[in-house]
């Protein structure tokens, strides 16, 4: 099957390296996103800003990238898959110095919005990308392509924070990182492959209805969830289960890495026990892992919950995201544009709306009213059946 597949690639990318190649741009991509975060604080003290200031700029960050998501759809229809990554991926390069050398705040803001920008691109790129692999390859692969993401995600915070360490000036380091991540998108162009995939009659504009606004909402829930625990984990921790502030952390990361091992191994669980299954147990453990953090007023339970979070939704996206790329009648690219966009308003605005909620109650009941919607994600799972 493979050798006839990789003759309908017309011999000029093997399927295998397109593959690998595909493994790799999600790499690059979540080092290129996690290579900022240790620069906020140096933004942050070198331009005098408060956290609200500091706030308010973050914000045009996921601004910049969900404004760029409705579009990717007819870029990727027009000039396919492989160009857009290759092309925002270059230009995604070029903000880690902008971000270093911002000299006012409205600078920092510009570089942000670029930044937000050109991810937002790469993002539902090689989304559309993937799930043409995945088609070609027949098997499933998106799960382990979204925990190569997660790998490079905690790659590009420890680089850039190693690279820091050494006494190398914020600029130098950014710049560094950068042209590494360049260099690898430039070698990795041509296992790419070359068309974007989009078969006869799908539009490269249009409304979503129907079944893509409803992968998108189930996304918002999952991103919401996964938002959630990068904005109050540790506060959670500090203020109702007594960690010390320095300690507090520890919670997210017990998240992280369950969920990067968890996609590690979803493609294998993918296969044995099917797309529904895996969404709706996913969902449900996350639910579970939210319940036991609010309800249980002891330390190592509440870190326990953190890690069946991260295991549970691990490959719940993954999965949406290669059932939106499946849809008959649809542009993927379109019909992922439209799923991840959803998912970043999750991401957004869903620790604002906890926030919320906690301000009227408590977290812990915020807390447990996320548990409540991942149970509806996980009672809405027949909708990612192959």
């Amino acid at each position: 099957m493979k050798a006839s597949t990789d003759g309908a690639l017309g011999g000029r990318v093997s399927l295998g390296r397109a593959t690998l190649s595909t493994r790799l741009i999600f790499l690059v991509s979540g080092i290129g996103m996690s290579a900022w975060a240790p620069m906020v604080p140096y933004a942050k003290s070198r331009l005098g800003l408060d956290d609200a200031q500091l706030g308010l700029i973050l914000l045009v960050f996921g601004g910049g990238s969900m404004a760029s998501m409705p579009f990717v759809g007819w870029l990727s229809h027009r000039y396919g898959n492989r160009r857009v990554i290759v092309a925002s991926g270059l230009l995604l390069c070029l903000a880690l110095p902008a971000l270093a050398l911002a000299p006012s705040a409205i600078a920092l803001t510009a570089a942000l919005a670029y930044f937000g920008v050109m991810l937002g691109v790469v993002d539902v790129a090689m989304n559309a990308h993937a799930v043409e692999v995945e088609k070609l390859d027949g098997r499933v692969l998106m799960s382990g392509f979204h925990g190569l993401f997660s790998v490079g995600g905690l790659t590009g915070a420890a680089v850039m924070s190693a690279l820091l360490a050494t006494g190398l000036s914020l600029a130098w380091c950014a710049t560094a990182v950068a042209a590494l991540l360049a260099a690898l998108v430039f070698f990795l162009r041509d296992g790419l492959l070359p068309g974007g995939g989009e078969a006869e009659g799908h539009a490269a504009f249009g409304m979503p209805r129907g079944l893509v606004l409803l992968l998108g909402l189930l996304c918002f829930v999952s991103f919401m969830a996964e938002g959630s625990m990068l904005d109050w984990s540790a506060v959670f921790l500090r203020d109702f289960r007594g960690f010390a502030a320095s300690s507090a952390g520890v919670g997210y990361a017990c998240f992280s890495i369950a969920m990067a091992l968890g996609r590690l191994a979803g493609d294998r669980l993918v296969q044995r026990v099917g797309t529904v299954w895996t969404v709706r147990a996913g969902a449900a453990i996350a639910a579970a892992g939210f319940a036991l953090v609010s309800m249980v007023p002891w330390a190592p339970a509440a870190l326990l919950g953190f890690v069946l979070v991260g295991i549970g939704a691990s490959n719940i996206v993954p999965v949406m995201f290669s059932a939106a790329g499946r849809l008959p009648g649809t542009s993927p690219a379109v019909a992922l544009a439209t799923v991840t966009m959803l998912g970043y308003v999750g991401l957004l605005s869903g620790p604002a709306l906890i926030g919320f909620l906690s301000k009227i109650s408590s977290l812990p009941v915020a807390m447990a009213v996320v548990a409540g919607l991942l149970v509806v994600v996980s009672a809405s799972a027949r909708i990612v059946r192959r």
